[in-house]
């Protein structure tokens, strides 16, 4: 994600400056004309915008203790990984405290999309950075939701999609699990389903991946588990019930637990035709 999103950034004409924990993807967007930091303070230095795309807020936050003391004055923080309600907030207090603006702006789209700069931008933030990120948002993404004021607001949607999109993938999971287990081909669920008030084009694409055993990596398994018990967690701190959310992340987990953490979260499949034992 974090790649993609880069090169459409070097792609618009932003001069660009690039860091990875992993020093070798950093390296392979020198070809975009990236500048490669070998450190995140390195990173930042003289950076108008910053931009965060890691796993969660715990990786988010150990980096940027370390990139934020070389920010410049005026700089605005831009934190676009998923990391829940309450690293959204743990995250913008680290930013006020360095001193910095923080605009929060998760993404809506899987690899392809940010390879394509198509995501979409939730963003949460003071009007007046607008003007600041909009470049950025310009860039990467194929629109931009302005939520609200405040940091959380862009999570706050994030959350309430990714529910929507982990909830699609564990129906179609169930649906094509029971199929085979019933002796049918599931291909016909699939047919059955297409072009009516049913049919979801998420349902079709990633229902023919399960059914293939494709786990091309478009959004890993270990990241949707990840996702699904920070949506759980929102669920239960807005007071509505969370049964559902807490059984995903279990069959998530599962997949993630079998080995199927770094292939797409279509491999969830796997937990659904070879349950643990209880």
């Amino acid at each position: 994600m974090g790649a993609g999103m880069a090169r459409n950034i070097a792609r618009s004409g932003l001069a660009l400056t690039v860091w990875n924990r992993d020093a070798g993807k950093a390296r392979a967007l020198a070809d975009v004309g990236a500048t490669v930091a070998e450190d995140p303070a390195s990173a930042v230095a003289g950076a108008d915008v910053i931009v965060t795309m890691l796993f969660d807020a715990a990786s988010v936050e150990a980096v940027m203790e370390q990139a934020l003391p070389a920010a410049a004055e005026g700089a605005v923080w831009v934190q676009s990984s998923t990391v829940g309600l309450d690293g959204a907030l743990r995250l913008a207090e680290l930013a006020d405290r360095a001193g910095v603006d923080y605009v929060d702006a998760p993404v809506l789209g899987t690899r392809q999309p940010a390879e394509e700069g198509k995501l979409l931008v939730l963003a949460g933030g003071p009007e007046h950075l607008r003007d600041a990120v909009a470049p950025v948002f310009d860039a990467v993404g194929a629109r931009t939701v302005w939520v609200g004021p405040l940091p959380g607001d862009g999570h706050r949607l994030k959350l309430v999609a990714n529910s929507w999109v982990l909830s699609v993938m564990g129906g179609t999971a169930q649906a094509i699990g029971l199929a085979e287990g019933l002796g049918l081909d599931p291909q016909q669920f699939l047919d059955t389903i297409a072009g009516g008030g049913t049919d979801c084009g998420y349902a079709q694409l990633k229902g023919r991946a399960m059914i293939a055993g494709d786990y091309s990596t478009s959004f890993t398994t270990e990241g949707a588990a990840k996702d699904a018990s920070l949506i759980a967690d929102a669920l239960r701190g807005a007071g509505v019930e969370d049964n559902l959310m807490r059984a995903l992340h279990q069959q998530f987990a599962a997949a993630t637990e079998a080995g199927h953490g770094a292939e797409d979260m279509a491999s969830v499949i796997e937990a659904v035709r070879h349950p643990r034992s209880s």
